[in-house]
């Protein structure tokens, strides 16, 4: 019996965002992924039992594992001591850095937009990553209006409207064809710019 490695699962997974890259999700076959990687289709299906299973993990690889450990982040004992605010910029910086550094993710994105309207993909790839970052700030946001640090109302609407401030000046980047990686500084000060107007937007009103 042939031994699993980690490497041989990562070569698997290279080849595949590869193939996902260029001809689509709906397109692609395991039948040309064995054929590409010089191997069979049972070796496939000795790590991956689909070709869903396998598009799962090129996603949480290549474009949505900083937000899964983001939003655990968000959760750990010392994240809690934290004031608000600090932990919204760790929060936006991790995720920003990737969304303007990373070539390798804005392909993945940008192959999920392409896709989203004929196939599943598009809720694959939110159920492998934003769907978890989505619940972890909802639970941070209802801690915050329990506390009075934020108004009260809809806590999974507030973790929505910080994304969609956080992203508003990155998202173009996902339907340009070259897009130049940002500096350091410069993601730092979207991020600030996101958290200071989402803060000013949800603080409590004065009686």
């Amino acid at each position: 019996m042939k031994i699993r490695t980690q490497a041989r699962r990562e070569s698997i997974l290279d080849a595949a965002a590869g193939l996902f890259q260029e001809m689509g999700y709906e397109r692609a076959s395991m039948n040309e992924l064995a054929k590409r990687l010089g191997g069979s289709k049972a070796t496939l299906y000795s790590y991956f039992s689909s070709k869903e299973e396998i598009f799962t993990a090129v996603i949480r690889a290549y474009a949505t594992q900083h937000l899964t450990e983001a939003a655990e982040e968000l959760a750990t004992p010392v994240a809690e001591k934290l004031p608000l605010d600090t932990i919204l910029m760790r929060f936006g910086e991790r995720m920003l850095s990737v969304l303007t550094s990373d070539n390798h993710a804005l392909s993945v994105y940008r192959m999920v937009v392409g896709e989203a309207g004929h196939s599943d993909i598009g809720m694959l790839f939110y159920e492998s990553g934003p769907r978890e970052g989505v619940e972890k700030l909802s639970v941070l946001m209802a801690g915050a209006q329990a506390r009075g640090e934020l108004r009260a109302g809809d806590s999974r609407l507030r973790a929505l409207q910080f994304l969609a401030l956080l992203t508003a000046e990155v998202e173009v980047r996902i339907y340009q064809r070259h897009a130049e990686p940002l500096s350091v500084a410069r993601v730092h000060e979207m991020t600030r710019g996101a958290v200071e107007l989402f803060l000013a937007g949800a603080a409590p009103r004065e009686p």
